[in-house]
């Protein structure tokens, strides 16, 4: 080949003979449209189906998900993070060869649903058939999941969503049933009249995870109860005296209660003074006496009496202990009824006068006390359960209280206390701020009511429910102690709930006497009817009418032919159904999912009084186990000020929002940024934080695809052992961060992935070795040994890489694996996969990890940044541009360092250090015969630094000796005059 003449070399334009990036995958992302278009992709080609049909079953890892409320067809940003979390979990243990099916469940009953109907409804509640009512939140129920089912898949989140699991399905309905006859069979149900947390705005019964706690405005009274009869006391005589025409003061924060006063409880073992006072004399308990005085020595307590001018002090008169106080009759306030006192160990010094008023149609600890007395001693005349509030919370006659018949419960305090001022009962009201239960449906304030009720009754199991907790791994730690708190301290679980879109407990009652009817063989009926029908039937039929199909000897052996049955019309509480999804999901799946206990649970922190709990109990009444081996927790999504979202202080971040502006790749990042075991912050400012984030790895593998676009790794590579030391630092560092990846995904500590991933790209890549080896890969010829070389190393980079960022950014990972040529796919199996997800997690190599390389490299790197700092002078005064622009003289001062230095040829050294030409000096050199010159003693090295002499090559731009030497192209250096050709 005949080389060029001079005038035909200065015409040459050498940008074209280098050998830039070339690839199809684009700098911007363009999320809102080509991510969708990666969704349709999986979706067209069966990404998901293909992946689970590969997997062994017996290998399983299943993430049974909890299901979200079809209250509404949009997600929050809480939803989004919480389903990310799990598709980021099942994504990443599937790469690791685990089968992983993932099917979605809805929660479809419940009351915020029928309340949503029924305000599109003219006429309200009543202007339609329960059947019509119940058939319009199914439809309702429905549309939401199909909006909520398009959200999700947007997040990005794999799964069989073509068969989710839904509570309001038929099936699901039968199960739930079978179950519910199961554990009334097991002898777990019963019904009774107890207390319950009672809504009375939406009319119906609450568990303890239906119950929210806010401030709350109450009064603060205390009220005196006559003593009424003292001859059933252990008390001598003279003590009876004393009493007899004294009080026993008690402290109430619900003065609304008192119509429902049956008893007084002390403490046996505290130690209570009567005293002489101007208010007469009142019984309180001694270490609670000083704070007592103290509230009703005040102007306006002193006022209420008309004793503004009194002076005189209390005086004890004399001492009992609580337990003498045992039997003493008093007289209710303001109703013709006696309040014994009873013993009670609730009763504390906390606060009040420890004497506690006693309602146990109200209060959970009163009516354990009161039906403790009730088996034990009243077993003649025990003391009713008394609750004289109809289900809006308003009085009944019950009440004996004329004023208050039809007044809400809450609009009785100021008549109450108006009573107890006429009878010269009450000696002191204020009011305080306190924290207080409140429906999480409505927000308003709830109470305790005495109703008859199903329960579950826990007390039976809580033993086995508490060593079951232990069974499981509890992630974070701390929830372990949470929910078996939680367990260790709770009540029954209240079933009943007064509503009408719900799963109806499938118990019949003899219309007579309101004799209960439930068997296995009524519950095996009911369950086929169920299955067809669904549960709308129960509404749909009478109880003839379900039973009309029911075996004739057994409707003769239950007196079906001549006697009436009623249904029950309370529905279950709408934990039970979600409870119960291990066995009508899970075990109904059986093929798919695989057999209990599942792998993981997973959701927010709330949910330890929630579904894990309510899963927890119906398990281990079923199976006598947990349904989960492990439990995940996640806190709640807050704004960048560390405040609650809500409309009115306009911080809410809509998950759609930032998927248009930024897509969902950003959000998935987010999700994986933050430490989501406490509470997290999003906004604004966190959004841009990490989409720049994506950009910079977005940025990296584009680089990498780019430098790879002439590159066949089955006849370019490079083996390992003829790959520089730079080379092979890379990939040591590449294995020793995959290593830690890994350790992050297996402890789900996604937030140290993307710590990892962002050093990898952004100091290891970016500012390191993408830096130094651009000019071996521009320049040099395209198929010069060390060209290969790093290409052989981009090539490690990606086939690591590209997996790892699928479990947290799949479409990223997507849309780099389609823009490859199939000679750079990793193939499974021999090939080539039809999508990057399905691509296994990567390996570590051996080969590849050399920590005595790695010490040896970073003490270069120790060099190069004393380098680095000599060149920073005369780059800000202007005598170079660019570091090729120098040249160095390293002295070591240290024989390591300089042994270190001469493993590197001379070519090794320009190109670490960035500069035109590198000597090693083993005495101080004369660097005055230059222009310039600067020096720098660092790291064990003194780096002098001064200009380059050679002339520049116009191709390259670094100063070599060779330029002006090449025939026909004067103007390079032979390095590019070997790549020119």
């Amino acid at each position: 080949m005949q080389e060029p003449s001079v005038q035909e070399a200065s015409a040459i334009n050498y940008k074209e003979t280098l050998n830039l990036p070339q690839t199809a995958f684009k700098m911007k992302a363009g999320a809102a449209t080509r991510e969708v278009e990666i969704e349709t992709h999986w979706e067209e080609a069966k990404v998901y189906e293909t992946l689970m049909a590969s997997r062994n079953k017996a290998n399983k890892f299943v993430l049974h998900d909890g299901p979200p409320y079809l209250s509404s067809d949009k997600i929050h940003i809480g939803t989004a993070l919480n389903k990310i979390l799990k598709d980021i979990v099942t994504r990443y243990k599937s790469q690791q060869g685990f089968y992983t099916p993932y099917v979605p469940g809805y929660d479809g009953h419940g009351l915020p649903i029928e309340n949503a109907v029924v305000k599109n409804i003219k006429g309200g509640r009543h202007a339609i058939s329960e059947v019509e009512l119940r058939k319009r939140c199914r439809e309702f129920a429905l549309a939401n999941l199909k909006g909520q089912e398009t959200n999700f898949k947007r997040l990005g989140v794999w799964g069989h969503w073509e068969k989710p699991y839904i509570t309001i399905n038929a099936e699901f309905e039968a199960t739930q049933i079978k179950v519910f006859g199961n554990l009334y069979e097991k002898g777990f149900v019963y019904k009774g009249l107890k207390p319950v947390y009672w809504c009375p705005t939406c009319e119906t019964a609450l568990a303890d995870a239906e119950v929210e706690y806010g401030d709350h405005v109450s009064h603060s009274i205390y009220v005196k109860f006559p003593v009424k009869n003292v001859e059933n006391t252990p008390l001598e005589a003279q003590f009876k005296t004393l009493l007899a025409d004294a009080a026993l003061v008690i402290w109430t924060t619900t003065p609304w209660t008192l119509p429902a006063n049956l008893a007084l409880a002390v403490n046996p073992e505290f130690t209570y003074h009567l005293v002489k006072s101007r208010w007469g004399k009142l019984l309180v308990a001694e270490k609670l006496l000083p704070a007592f005085a103290k509230v009703i020595m005040t102007p306006e307590a002193l006022a209420e009496y008309e004793l503004i001018g009194s002076t005189d002090d209390f005086e004890a008169i004399a001492e009992f202990e609580g337990r003498e106080l045992e039997g003493l009759i008093t007289r209710h306030p303001f109703i013709d009824r006696e309040s014994p006192v009873l013993m009670g160990e609730h009763v504390t010094l906390d606060a009040g006068t420890g004497i506690v008023h006693t309602a146990p149609g109200h209060g959970m600890e009163d009516y354990l006390v009161v039906q403790q007395y009730n088996r034990e001693q009243f077993k003649d005349k025990p003391l009713p359960i008394l609750s004289p509030l109809d289900n809006s919370g308003k009085f009944t006659e019950e009440a004996l209280v004329p004023e208050l018949l039809g007044v809400p419960y809450h609009l009785g305090n100021p008549i109450v206390l108006e009573i107890l001022r006429a009878q010269q009962a009450l000696l002191h009201d204020s009011k305080f701020t306190h924290s207080y239960p409140h429906c999480w449906r409505c927000h308003k304030p709830v109470i305790y009511r005495a109703n008859e009720q199903w329960f579950i009754d826990i007390e039976k199991f809580r033993p086995d429910s508490l060593k079951a907790i232990d069974t499981v791994q509890w992630l974070p730690e701390r929830g372990r102690n949470r929910i078996f708190n939680m367990v260790e301290g709770r009540g029954d679980w209240c079933l009943s709930r007064q509503r009408v879109w719900g799963v109806p407990i499938p118990i019949f009652y003899y219309e007579d006497n309101r004799e209960v009817l439930i068997t296995p063989e009524i519950i095996a009926h009911l369950y086929e009817l169920f299955k067809v029908h669904s549960s709308d039937i129960w509404w749909a039929q009478s109880a003839e009418e379900l039973l009309a199909g029911f075996p004739e000897n057994l409707k003769a052996q239950y007196g079906l032919g001549h006697r009436k049955l009623v249904k029950e019309m309370d529905i279950m509480d709408v934990w039970f159904d979600s409870g119960i999804t291990h066995t009508a999901v899970v075990d109904a799946r059986k093929d798919e999912l695989g057999e209990l206990p599942v792998e993981l649970y997973l959701e927010g922190s709330d949910q330890h009084r929630g579904w894990f709990q309510s899963s927890l109990l119906t398990s281990v009444m079923l199976y006598d186990k947990a349904p989960y081996k492990s439990v995940l927790t996640h806190g709640f999504v807050l704004d960048e000020a560390g405040r609650k979202m809500s409309k009115s202080l306009g911080n809410v971040v809509d998950p759609n929002s930032v998927i248009k502006e930024y897509g969902a790749d950003v959000l998935r990042l987010w999700v994986a940024s933050v430490d989501y075991t406490n509470d997290v912050r999003i906004g604004k400012n966190t959004l841009h934080q990490m989409a720049e984030v994506y950009k910079k790895v977005r940025n990296t593998l584009r680089f990498i695809l780019g430098n790879l676009y002439d590159f066949d790794p089955a006849q370019h590579s490079v083996p390992y052992a003829q790959l520089s030391m730079l080379d092979r630092y890379t990939l040591h560092r590449l294995q020793h961060i995959l290593g830690n990846i890994t350790e992050a995904f297996e402890q789900w500590e996604f937030n140290r992935y993307c710590h990892e991933i962002q050093y990898l790209c952004m100091a290891d890549l970016s500012a390191l070795y993408f830096d130094v080896t651009k000019d071996i890969l521009y320049c040099d010829a395209a198929n010069a040994h060390r060209r290969r070389a790093v290409q052989t190393v981009l090539y490690a980079l990606l086939q690591t890489i590209l997996p790892v960022l699928v479990p947290v950014t799949p479409h990223l990972a997507e849309d780099i694996w389609l823009s490859l040529p199939d000679s750079q796919k990793t193939k499974v199996d021999g090939v080539a996969p039809v999508s990057a997800t399905l691509l296994p997690w990567p390996q570590a190599n051996a080969q590849y990890l050399n920590a005595e390389l790695a010490q040896q490299f970073e003490q270069l790197l120790s060099v190069k940044e004393a380098v680095n700092q000599v060149l920073e002078g005369p780059r800000s005064e202007g005598r170079i541009g660019k570091s090729l622009e120098a040249q160095v003289i390293l002295l070591p001062e240290a024989e390591a360092v300089s042994g270190l230095l001469g493993q590197l040829t001379a070519s090794e050294q320009e190109v670490l250090f960035n500069v035109s030409a590198v000597s090693v000096a083993t005495a101080p050199p004369d660097v005055t015969v230059f222009d310039w010159h600067t020096q720098v003693a660092a790291n064990g090295v003194v780096v002098y630094a001064m200009p380059a002499t050679h002339a520049k090559c116009v191709r390259c731009w670094k100063s070599d000796a060779a330029v002006g030497k090449m025939p026909g192209h004067p103007n390079i250096c032979e390095r590019c005059h070997q790549a020119v050709g």
